[in-house]
């Protein structure tokens, strides 16, 4: 006679359940979930920067109207809520401006690994800004979200945005060959960095 043992499959939580800050700071940052309303600042900081946004980011290779832009930030609030992608807007405490955006991307909850991803207005670069912002982030992903994992994934070219995991202490681990479309149409390598827990 056989037995059968009941194996009690446990779900995973569903991620629009877990409680965690919408917002927090570091020693000249404030970092934010986006709102409505915000579209203007995101508007202008993007507008600003475009020359340079544009040799990497998608989104910046065409100009979008105010009303495009307010519209995505609208989305980025509803999906942060959801839990489906945690975009943050940085700005200087100091000044209240905002300097840029970044975020935890193509998360796994059940693995708890997420991406960063970031871009500065061309007008606060220099300073160590982005530097903070993702050092803050890291953190708030590790002590927040329970993070296993959390990567930064660059072009080989992009030398201002490979500074930041190395700085940061994230490990090089590896080099993905023609592994995407750049932003020139050529296909492009990429940089995966990564820290995990411990």
């Amino acid at each position: 006679m056989f037995q059968f043992l009941m194996v009690r499959m446990v779900k995973p939580l569903n991620p629009i359940l877990i409680d965690f800050p919408s917002s927090f700071e570091t020693d000249r940052l404030k970092i934010r979930m986006p709102k409505p309303g915000d579209g203007i600042v995101i508007h202008e900081a993007i507008e600003a920067s475009r020359e340079e946004l544009k040799e990497w980011l998608p989104f910046a290779q065409e100009r979008q109207t105010l009303e495009e832009t307010e519209r995505n930030t609208r989305e980025s609030h509803v999906k942060f809520l959801k839990r489906e992608d945690l975009r943050l807007l940085i700005f200087e405490k100091k000044s209240g401006r905002l300097i840029g955006s970044s975020g935890l991307h193509r998360m796994d909850w059940e693995v708890r690994r997420f991406e960063i991803g970031y871009w500065l207005d061309t007008r606060f670069s220099g300073q160590g800004f982005m530097t903070e912002a993702v050092e803050g982030i890291t953190a708030f992903a590790f002590n927040e979200l329970k993070a296993n994992r959390v990567e930064i994934r660059c072009d080989t070219r992009n030398q201002k945005s490979r500074k930041i995991p190395v700085r940061l202490g994230f490990e090089l681990e590896g080099i993905l060959k023609n592994e995407d479309v750049g932003m020139s149409g050529g296909l492009r390598d990429t940089c995966i960095y990564a820290k995990i827990k411990n």
